[in-house]
């Protein structure tokens, strides 16, 4: 579960080591680091502990003063400029190889004006130059300052302890510490419209939206309220075969989907419609989120290009593989028009709470006797039979079968019994984990 803290904000101009910084402070999520400028595009997020006391850190893209034609670089620099305003406490962090730049100087007097805390950070103090411009720092104004080489980790207690000196004043609301409902992720091939539709759900662009495939190259995580409840949704980087990943980037891309996958409780897979199938890897993903217990939504997004030709197509398309998609969600949407988009929180309101149901242990059990009883299976000649039924855990929902023999509940058995399960509940979207042991 995610709280909402304070906000502090890593900036400063590109390659400074922003990233590397925020990695060494990160538990659970990371920062692209490749070595060359622009890496980073939309910030990324984690909560981060020190002494007891949280608090939320984002990384930016490289903050930047001046404007740029490049399209995409300029929505990072005013979405970095709009994280920065936000901020409780802000790390500016510098380079100690080389000293002040004037993009440096021009960073530093616009967080003067500013009303955040400012703690000026001299990164890489472990290189043999820094020495010869330490001194120089101390002329950009700010009052905290603290040296570190986030790299081999040098310095960065100090940091973690001025830091939440910085923040102990401010206090965060009943609100803000509101645990979340669910995880949401967004998945999906490139340019299928999930920054789109994260902006629409948030009701502002979070996500850098352009008609480029890979735009989003990291998880990108906002708190959205619906009510009365926190939901948390992530925005992941597109999802490409393996074959076709060629630069490190993309590779890493892949990965920090699937990581955020791992921490999900829901996944929204969006489909281009107007495509008129389900692509091998859509329906891999597909099989992959639910297998792995995520409760699932497929989105056909585009659905305002879709004609009745189309719509046949998928149908046709889809049907080898109805034993998935009929125990799914299904929704069409478009996220230029917005045509149902206003309905899906509701759709993902209500699959988070049957994600998290829980049963009566004794009406799981006779439900499933019953079901033997209506229907015998057996092991060669030998019957299997269900001795009793425990709920032991929820999102995703988890049931343990004690049987008389483990071994005989293959696939096709314990399907038999999430059908029954299924014929009695609403579990639409809702994947069912079974665990089946000997009476002991």
């Amino acid at each position: 579960m995610n709280k909402c803290f304070q906000r502090v904000v890593i900036v400063g101009r590109m390659n400074v080591g922003k990233s590397t910084l925020f990695n060494r402070l990160s538990v659970d999520v990371k920062s692209l680091t490749l070595d060359y400028d622009g890496v980073t595009r939309d910030f990324i997020k984690d909560t981060v502990y020190w002494q007891g006391y949280g608090f939320d850190l984002i990384d930016t893209g490289g903050i930047s003063l001046r404007k740029t034609q490049d399209k995409i670089l300029e929505t990072v620099r005013v979405k970095a400029m709009e994280v920065v305003k936000s901020a409780d406490v802000v790390l500016f962090v510098c380079d100690a190889k080389v000293g002040i730049l004037p993009e440096d100087r021009e960073i530093s007097k616009f967080l003067h004006s500013l009303t955040s805390k400012t703690i000026l950070v001299v990164n890489k103090i472990d290189n043999s130059s820094s020495q010869e411009y330490l001194h120089e720092f101390e002329r950009l104004g700010h009052s905290l300052l603290v040296n570190i080489s986030a790299h081999h980790g040098i310095g960065v207690g100090d940091l973690l302890q001025t830091t939440v000196d910085c923040l102990k004043s401010g206090q965060t609301t009943d609100e803000d510490e509101r645990e979340s409902l669910c995880n949401v992720i967004l998945l999906g091939k490139p340019n299928v419209g999930k920054s789109s539709l994260m902006n629409l759900l948030a009701n502002h662009e979070r996500s850098i939206v352009a008609d480029i495939p890979g735009t989003t190259r990291e998880a990108v995580t906002e708190k959205i309220n619906f009510y009365k409840e926190a939901i948390t949704v992530t925005d992941t980087a597109g999802i490409r075969r393996k074959r076709s990943v060629h630069e490190p980037i993309e590779n890493l891309m892949v990965k920090s989907s699937f990581n955020a996958l791992k921490n999900a409780d829901v996944a929204l897979l969006l489909v281009d419609a107007s495509e008129g199938r389900l692509s091998d890897q859509e329906l891999k993903l597909a099989f992959y989120a639910f297998e792995h217990h995520k409760a699932l939504i497929l989105l056909y997004n585009k659905y305002d290009l879709v004609d009745g030709e189309i719509k046949e197509k998928i149908k046709f398309n889809t049907q080898p593989y109805d034993h998935l998609l009929k125990k799914l969600e299904i929704m069409n949407i478009s996220c230029k028009t917005e045509k149902n988009v206003g309905r899906l929180m509701t759709k993902v309101y209500n699959l988070c709470k049957r994600h998290a149901q829980r049963f009566s242990n004794d009406e799981l059990s006779v439900l499933f006797k019953e079901a033997l009883v209506r229907r015998p299976l057996f092991h060669k000649t030998n019957p299997l039979r269900v001795l009793r039924v425990r709920q032991i855990g929820t999102s995703p929902i988890a049931l343990l079968v004690i049987a008389n023999e483990p071994k005989w509940f293959g696939p096709s058995q314990l399907a038999y019994f999430e059908n029954q399960l299924r014929r009695v509940s609403d579990l639409k979207g809702v994947p069912i984990k079974f665990i089946v042991r000997k009476k002991g």
